[in-house]
């Protein structure tokens, strides 16, 4: 039962195919950017989940549509990362004054 609940993971090359690029590229993008950690199996195979998959698509988007530097991507990421806490951070309380003007 928990098996179904368990989040699905892709193997590089099918990791590589769904974002558009070469299993190499995913390889060497890891040695870039140093919050794509995907998971390894026993036998070092990389397992990305759904989360890798979509920092790898938004990685592709600022180095190949946006002509972004390595270094530039990173630091996007890192100010994606940063604004997005701030959102969840008012979204959160929003959710509470909505909570206390419904009382």
């Amino acid at each position: 039962m928990e098996k179904a609940r368990e989040e699905k993971r892709y193997r590089i090359g099918e990791a590589a195919q769904m974002v558009g690029v070469e299993p190499y590229v995913l390889r060497y993008w890891e040695s870039e950017f140093p919050e794509l950690k995907p998971e390894r199996t026993a036998k070092g195979q990389r397992l990305y989940a759904k989360q890798h998959l979509d920092l790898l698509k938004r990685i592709k988007t600022l180095l190949h549509k946006e002509r972004v530097t390595i270094e530039g991507a990173r630091i996007r990421l890192r100010e994606e990362e940063k604004w997005s806490g701030v959102f969840r951070e008012i979204t959160q309380e929003l959710r509470e004054m909505r909570e206390i003007l419904k009382k």
